[in-house]
């Protein structure tokens, strides 16, 4: 019988079918963050037990750490330093790997995992995060769990699943210049709602797909869990080989010969049936930006805030019926999150920036998604030209991407950012977010105004 990719992996990780419609599932990765790292650990440890095989088990400081330069162990969420030094106390106790502040290899969890070769093709892996998902782009079935599932997975090894329904979305055709795999995403989101994909799992394919770089391939499965989805797959390939091999935690040797030749299997069979399937024309499309408090408020950058937008979002987000964006000025850009700030995000929001300045008056930040995104960008140049433009450079983290590690933009501000949620509130106090790539968010800051980038290059 034909198989999906996430047949496949289901499959290969059933310990034993429970009930009709689901099954003890194996899980071969687990990764922690300082927010809710220690209460997992801690009630593992309270309940008498440790985890199965620590060398599974992974924990960094991301989310609440302080990212301004210089930074300590301290953080700027108020008690928040019980969270990171609990974190550490407790991940030490159980001897599993722990990446702290100044660790070198410190950074965002879905950043720093493919940076390490943590997630592999085939593999299980869950997080306590939503954008979990994200990995999924190296043909992983991954995740985000709560608390007490990540305990739970620890003690034993594995979780019981109820089996999810499966999405294929194919995008075809080649993208006009400047439109992204953000902008994929927030289309997709757009025109089909953000809750269109809902307890999917999601198959990204197509040639636009296959066309694009790993990074962009992560950005894209990202905000899988912005569709309402479970999660987000794509099929392995050479590009995903290359970018893993000699990783620090991938195999190595004979052992790499043989999941290569493992993972040649981890693909949709031909004819293999989904529960869905949607077809989108990459060619089409158009930079996107949100302009409501969902996801699925987005439009094309040129485009006008819809005649039937609710009444109280647009008293919210300080805008009228048939607006258009471009022009609407803004109090900050921002640069960051598990989305946008990888190596080639920062490369293309440099080259639209060289040789430009910040407007007058804006705040304008930029967050690389990991310790060695940073190193890498500043041994290129890229960030005396965020500098020079008059962007803070910081150290890695989630930051600002929400409000919960004591840091946010002012009160009421209007930011634009590389993030992945526009909810109320979601940077700060009645602060308005619009989503949208980072080339979008640097021709924005320059401009003191929503701007199309493609008017910079």
């Amino acid at each position: 019988m034909s198989k999906t990719l996430f047949d496949k992996i289901w499959d290969r990780h059933t310990v034993a079918p429970i009930m009709q419609d689901g099954a003890l599932i194996a899980i071969d990765r687990i990764f922690l963050h300082e927010r809710t790292g220690a209460v997992a650990l801690n009630s593992l440890a309270a309940a008498g037990r440790q985890p199965s095989d620590p060398s599974r088990v992974f924990c960094v400081m991301d989310h609440i750490v302080d990212t301004r330069p210089g930074r300590s162990d301290k953080t700027l969420m108020p008690g928040g330093q019980a969270f990171i030094s609990e974190t550490r106390e407790a991940a030490k106790r159980a001897g599993i790997h722990l990446f702290d502040v100044t660790d070198p290899d410190q950074g965002i969890t879905h950043v720093i995992s493919p940076e390490l070769g943590i997630v592999l093709p085939g593999c299980t892996l869950i997080a306590p995060d939503s954008h979990t998902c994200t990995q999924g782009a190296f043909g992983a079935l991954a995740w985000g769990v709560g608390s007490s599932d990540a305990e739970h997975a620890m003690a034993t090894g594995t979780l019981r699943l109820k089996r999810p329904k499966t999405m294929r979305v194919e995008f075809t055709g080649t993208p006009s210049q400047g439109v992204t795999a953000k902008d994929l995403i927030l289309a997709l989101i757009a025109e089909h709602s953000a809750s269109g994909g809902a307890g999917c799992v999601i198959e990204f394919c197509g040639s636009t797909v296959r066309s694009l770089c790993m990074e962009a391939r992560m950005t894209l499965c990202n905000m899988a869990t912005e569709f309402g989805a479970m999660t987000a797959i794509i099929a392995p390939d050479g590009k995903t080989f290359e970018y893993l091999e000699n990783r620090r935690f991938a195999p190595k040797g004979k052992l790499w010969d043989a999941a290569l030749a493992d993972w040649q299997d981890l693909h949709c069979d031909e004819n293999a049936q989904f529960d869905c399937e949607i077809v989108i024309d990459a060619a089409k499309l158009a930079p996107m930006i949100s302009w409501g408090t969902s996801v699925d408020a987005t439009i094309p950058i040129t485009g006008c805030v819809p005649s039937n937008a609710d009444k109280a979002v647009l008293e919210y987000i300080a805008l009228e019926r048939g607006q258009q964006l471009i022009g609407t000025s803004i109090d900050a850009a921002f640069i960051g999150s598990c989305t946008n700030a990888r190596l080639s995000d920062l490369r293309r929001a440099a080259k639209i920036l060289k040789d430009r300045t910040v407007s007058a008056g804006i705040t304008a930040i930029c967050v690389p998604g990991s310790s060695e995104v940073k190193r890498s960008a500043e041994r290129e140049g890229l960030d005396q030209i965020f500098l020079d433009a008059g962007f803070e450079w910081r150290e890695s983290g989630c930051s600002m991407c929400f409000f919960a590690g004591g840091e946010s933009f002012a009160e009421d501000a209007r930011v634009i950012s590389s993030t992945n949620r526009n909810f109320q509130s979601r940077q700060g106090v009645s602060v308005k977010t619009h989503i949208a790539s980072p080339e979008t968010v640097a021709a924005s800051a320059v401009r003191g105004a929503i701007a199309d980038h493609r008017e910079l290059n």
